[in-house]
């Protein structure tokens, strides 16, 4: 087994797959103009030679992407206790998105990897936001309001973001001016606003710091 953070992953096996094994998992994303997005990801688990292929249509293929894939292979490799070396796996991302920021996708990533190598099916509902780390844990992302509204809109019932961020802090601005003489002075001054995401999108919100938590809402039996 292979533990962290007092977190186990089981001891699995799986057997070399007859024939392809594809599933899809919705990843919120931040467009280039700051809104948010829903990406496509999908991921292809078939025999071959132990090699990750990438297939990406209309976005920037960053560096970051490349290394979360690397490590989506790696975690589920561990959390499956079985060595991939006669298993291709081919990733794709789709998305209205012209830029996807990889290193948010990484736990999505991830949970697809696992779910098409199990060959089991994904929930349509539910989407994630997180860094995947070598050892399983989910990091902190940026924009995630603006991908729980884009999950809102995309009809997700239940939105999983890294631990500490279902609620995040806002500023608004308060502008304050006083008259003095001929001139007028005005003050700008930042002022921070605790937003509850669960209350402001009005769907469920969910931390998780763990794959092994984000299974458990993700995968159908």
């Amino acid at each position: 087994s292979y533990s962290s953070e007092n977190l186990t992953y089981s001891s699995r096996s799986i057997d070399v797959l007859e024939n392809s094994s594809r599933v899809e998992i919705f990843a919120p994303s931040v467009m280039s103009n700051g809104n948010g997005a829903i990406t496509k990801i999908c991921v292809e688990a078939r025999k071959g030679e132990g090699r990750i292929l990438v297939d990406v249509e209309n976005i920037l293929f960053w560096i970051d992407t490349q290394y979360s894939i690397r490590t989506a292979k790696n975690v589920a490799e561990k959390y499956l206790n079985k060595s991939l070396a006669s298993i291709d796996l081919v990733y794709s991302i789709e998305g209205n998105a012209t830029l996807v920021e990889g290193s948010s996708a990484g736990a999505a990533l991830t949970l697809a990897t696992i779910a098409a190598l199990e060959n089991k099916n994904i929930r349509k509902d539910v989407a994630i936001t997180g860094t995947i780390n070598p050892d399983g844990s989910i990091g902190q992302v940026g924009g995630i309001l603006e991908k729980g509204k884009a999950a809102k809109d995309y009809g997700i019932k239940t939105f999983l973001v890294p631990k500490g961020q279902g609620k995040i802090i806002q500023y608004e601005q308060e502008r304050k001016c006083e008259r003095i003489g001929l001139f007028t002075y005005c003050e700008i001054r930042a002022i921070p606003k605790e937003v509850d995401l669960k209350k402001e999108l009005g769907i469920d919100v969910i931390e998780v710091s763990h794959i092994t938590e984000a299974l458990k809402y993700f995968i159908e039996e």
